[in-house]
């Protein structure tokens, strides 16, 4: 079995300003990432299923609450009447729910960017 080693994946939506300015941090202090818009290639659910696993992520944190589509679609009474699995399978199905930007390194995954936070993680 082989091994793959994930280096700093970075997903994102091209029009989102937070995601701009994460881009533009990440490129500023030269950290290597691969970038994924989100648009594109929305996370599938095992990947959500995964990365909530190994990062023990509470899965109300990876929804976007400030989109259009989690205020139209009632999320916030909804979401209380869901199971895990039924909230991780509705996240898989459309990019614009999932709160972004996520830079997932392989040993934390940051969702949303925090200039602070991410100056942090890559203190010298």
């Amino acid at each position: 079995m082989g091994w793959c080693k994930i280096m700093n994946l970075f997903i994102c939506y091209e029009k989102c300003s937070t995601c701009k300015n994460a881009k533009k941090y990440l490129d500023k202090n030269q950290i290597k990432y691969t970038i994924r818009d989100i648009k594109q290639e929305n996370p599938n659910y095992q990947e959500l299923k995964n990365w909530i696993e190994k990062y023990h992520l509470e899965i109300k944190k990876l929804f976007n609450t400030s989109g259009i589509l989690y205020r139209e679609m009632n999320l916030s009474t909804k979401l209380k009447e869901m199971s895990d699995d039924e909230k991780i399978k509705l996240l898989a199905t459309n990019g614009m729910l999932v709160k972004r930007p996520l830079f997932i390194t392989d040993d934390n995954m940051y969702i949303g960017f925090k200039e602070k936070e991410w100056a942090n993680i890559w203190k010298k």
